[in-house]
């Protein structure tokens, strides 16, 4: 494990192998570096390859208040450790958290965006899970944490008793109070929709990727993500849900990623 400093004094841990062009792996909700670490592994043979535990996860710290542009930092500086430049593959809110980085010019030479969580440009749909996210944040302040998970996890179209064992049997529980971190990357876009006008400025080769069998609002927003990019690709993963396999991912990222 090696650390960096962010500019606000926070450290952040991170792991770092293999060897050749940097990339970057940003986990979403309730991921630490251990869930983005198999994915490590399957790339290092082509890439040096980063994987980090976002602030409030893990080894790195939490220095209050939370504030994305912080969580952007916290990327500048990973950056940095690494040379200068960087391709970032983002995940879930990780892929949203990585929009919002680059929106704002580091230098990011590739971005693979996997399933960002837009919501429905849908008053309904925005109104139902505006009050979700409300009880998960009303939990998260009384401490119940455990409940927390469980109700985020059913939001994302987990079942409940497929939620309950998944919350209990990871130990999610302590990383409950970061799902506002990510609720807020996913806010920076007005009622969490696809950012349209954020994503229109980003120049650089850009992949969206989805699971052809992921939830059908998922599928939309990836699609809508590479329509917007000016210099997108769209591929969709045919069979796979919102987690795809290492083994079946690193070689679509390799061959997008890798120096032409």
């Amino acid at each position: 494990m090696e650390n960096v400093v962010s500019a606000d004094g926070t450290r952040i841990a991170y792991e770092r192998s293999g060897s050749g062009t940097p990339l970057i792996l940003i986990g979403g909700a309730l991921c630490d570096r251990a869930v983005t670490r198999p994915l490590a592994q399957a790339l290092e043979p082509d890439f040096t390859v980063v994987s980090y535990d976002r602030r409030g996860r893990g080894d790195s710290g939490n220095t209050s208040p939370y504030a994305v542009a912080r969580e952007v930092e916290d990327l500048a500086a990973l950056i940095t450790a690494l040379g200068g430049t960087a391709a970032v593959y983002g995940h879930s809110s990780g892929a949203g958290l990585l929009v919002e980085a680059a929106a704002t010019g580091l230098p990011i030479s590739k971005l693979v965006l996997h399933e960002p969580p837009y919501s429905p440009d849908d008053a309904a749909a925005q109104q139902e899970s505006d009050e979700s996210a409300a009880v998960v944040e009303r939990l998260i302040a009384a401490g119940q944490n455990l409940r927390a998970v469980t109700e985020f996890l059913q939001m994302t179209g987990m079942p409940e008793d497929a939620a309950k064992e998944w919350a209990a049997s990871n130990g999610l529980a302590e990383l409950a109070p970061t799902i506002l971190h990510d609720f807020a990357v996913m806010d920076s876009s007005p009622g969490g929709t696809v950012p349209v006008g954020k994503l229109a400025r980003l120049t650089q080769p850009a992949l969206a990727l989805c699971g052809s069998v992921s939830p059908p609002f998922m599928v939309d927003a990836a699609r809508l993500v590479a329509k917007s990019l000016p210099n997108g690709q769209y591929v969709e993963l045919e069979g796979h849900h919102h987690v795809v396999p290492p083994e079946l991912l690193a070689p679509v990222l390799t061959n997008f990623v890798s120096p032409r």
